[in-house]
């Protein structure tokens, strides 16, 4: 499985936006919310599971999206199931840790 990633630094902290690899450049919409899965925002280069553990266990605030990327999340300890929203079957979970 491949995922989509982009990595930054906000406020000292490393930011991680990851997704689904296939999701990268779809538009999810339900009801009235839309949410991009832009390649400005997820796509600067994919990367492969044991890279994605790494980036997910060593990051401060982490935008994820798709099934493959919140399972690993929440495999790791990193995410929670609690936190998980939907949008038209999609999982998204963001996290802060301070």
């Amino acid at each position: 499985m491949q995922f989509s990633v982009r990595v930054s630094d906000y406020q000292k902290k490393r930011m991680l936006n990851i997704c689904d690899a296939d999701l990268l450049g779809k538009k999810i919409t339900e009801n009235e919310l839309t949410m991009n899965i832009s390649e400005s925002y997820y796509g600067d280069r994919f990367v492969e599971e044991q890279e994605a553990e790494t980036l997910l266990k060593n990051s401060s605030i982490i935008n994820m999206a798709g099934p493959e990327t919140i399972s690993l999340s929440i495999k790791l300890g990193v995410g929670s199931e609690n936190g998980i929203k939907k949008v038209s079957g999609v999982p998204f979970l963001i996290i802060f840790n301070v």
